[in-house]
């Protein structure tokens, strides 16, 4: 079964290689939305949910781990049966003296599995096997569950595709209508735009963000018609490109702070802006459903969780020192959606090499992934409706599948392109189920199977430090506390309107 995996192409790696590996997946699209979220909501609310939630998000990411240890020996355990079937099938036509040398061998494999161990076997907790979540959701989920899973993995992936199908045209008709004359030297840093604005002669914005869209939808849509191989060095450059941009973002954001050129005065607690602070943040943090890839290939496994610890205070300590930057360097109603777009003003970035590198970042970073989420999210809808031994019809298969993964976004994005809300939205309940409550029930039945196939002896050498079920109550009531709050929030800011 085939689920999230964007690193499939990770070989054999070290402990630092694997932590730079977790880093990089985890910070992407979300935070360049995130300091706009920390203007709206205040400073003071935005680091405290920033930190709780990078400890929510850190628990379950145990809890996955955990689910992957005891997938791990399940599996094992099961190639050892099917082992001593075939054996017992094989020794009815054995010679004498067949019987005769394996006997040690049959001896050593009907000892308890603690007891092979012990003589120097692998630890049956090891993760070796890279077993993804819509595989150990077969394992231990009923067909409800498995269903409910792929469900909620299939609306984040279009939730993620219609971001990115929005960002790409929406960052390309900022910087060429600001090109055009829009927001040139001379224009006022304040100056504000709306969609109906012209862009180029009879042309508005809205226009030239719905051609950007059809173009975009034309080079890359047809991608998810095919599959997407040999993505590592793209994915090495746009990694690369991204680390450049965060970090130029910043050392511009406190040259400005230094020269007494910061316009932020960010409150304290807004709490109007928290329901899509908390859908950016729980989006921001999301790494749970690519955890198989880039867990299994690391090569010593002995200090996982305190390897997975210290990305997860780098990843806090980065987030923070981006968003803090963003919003004492600019006002916050100056802040836009993307963060890169406030570095391709002239007032802010002089030099137009950077002010157009900055402005175009999210287009190539973007427009590299889509292929690889959108042919994803079409293997999930085949895994959806397939059926033991069926096979789809050549229309099904090549038109229907990518047809009704490509469209949906695509309308969404043409509908808006409010970055901010597109994001909270995903984060707020599609990321909710992913990072929340498929881990926490993962861990609950991975526990309960293990106590039944090994008994209450055996110990999970990768066991979440958070083992009680405590926490796994905890992480549940959080999410459905989440999930209503966001939609009261909705609710209530729709009634005003």
């Amino acid at each position: 079964m085939k689920t999230l995996s964007l690193t499939s192409e990770i070989t054999q790696a070290g402990s630092s290689v694997g932590l730079v590996y977790m880093f990089n997946l985890i910070v992407g699209t979300g935070a360049l939305t995130m300091p706009k979220a920390f203007a709206t909501a205040g400073w003071l609310v935005s680091l405290i949910l920033l930190v709780f939630l990078g400890f929510m998000s850190f628990v379950t990411t145990t809890f996955v781990i955990e689910a992957m240890a005891a997938a791990n020996a399940q599996l094992r355990w099961k190639r050892m049966e099917n082992l001593k079937e075939e054996e017992d099938d094989d020794s009815s036509t054995a010679s004498d003296s067949d019987v005769l040398i394996r006997d040690n061998y049959e001896r050593a494999e009907k000892r308890p599995i603690l007891s092979v161990q012990k003589r120097g076997s692998p630890n049956p907790f090891e993760i070796t096997d890279r077993v993804e979540m819509g595989q150990m959701a077969s394992m231990f989920f009923n067909k409800v569950g498995v269903n409910l899973f792929y469900f909620c993995i299939i609306v984040y992936l279009y939730g993620d595709l219609a971001i990115y199908a929005a960002a790409v045209p929406f960052s390309l008709m900022q910087v060429t209508c600001s090109a055009a004359g829009n927001d040139s030297c001379g224009v006022e840093a304040d100056t504000k735009y709306n969609d109906t604005d012209r862009c180029w002669g009879p042309l508005r914005r809205v226009d030239a963000y719905r051609i950007y869209l059809a173009i975009f939808t034309l080079l890359l849509g047809p991608f998810t018609f095919f599959d997407v191989q040999k993505t590592k060095y793209l994915q090495i450059l746009t990694s690369l490109m991204r680390w450049i941009a965060f970090a130029v973002m910043i050392v511009l954001a406190l040259v400005r702070i230094g020269h007494g050129q910061g316009e932020g005065h960010p409150p304290l607690a807004d709490f109007s802006g928290v329901r899509n602070l908390f859908g950016v943040c729980v989006y921001s943090f999301m790494c749970q459903h690519s955890l198989p890839s880039l867990i299994t290939p690391v090569s010593s496994k002995r200090h996982l969780t305190r390897l997975v610890f210290l990305d997860y205070v780098l990843i806090l300590a980065f987030y923070g020192l981006l968003s803090f930057t963003a919003i004492f360097c600019f006002r916050g109603d100056s802040l836009m959606d993307m963060y890169t777009l406030n570095f391709a003003r002239c007032d802010v970035v002089r030099l137009a090499a950077v002010r157009f590198f900055l402005g175009l970042f999210p287009v190539f970073t973007i427009s590299t992934n889509f292929p690889i989420i959108a042919v994803t999210l079409r293997n999930n809808w085949k895994t959806l409706f397939h059926r033991e031994g069926g096979t789809y019809p050549w229309v099904v298969d090549r038109v229907v599948f990518p047809t009704i993964t490509l469209v949906p976004p695509v309308l969404v994005a043409f509908c808006t392109h409010d970055l901010e809300s597109l994001v909270g939205i995903t984060g707020a309940y599609a990321g909710t189920g992913i990072q929340y409550v498929i881990p926490a029930f993962l861990v609950y039945h991975c526990r309960r199977d293990t106590q039944l196939a090994f008994g209450c002896g055996v110990s999970n050498k990768h066991r979440s430090p958070f083992r009680h079920t405590f926490w796994v109550g905890f992480v549940l009531l959080w999410a459905f506390s989440c999930f209503i709050f966001v939609t009261a929030n909705i609710v209530l800011s729709e009634t005003k309107l």
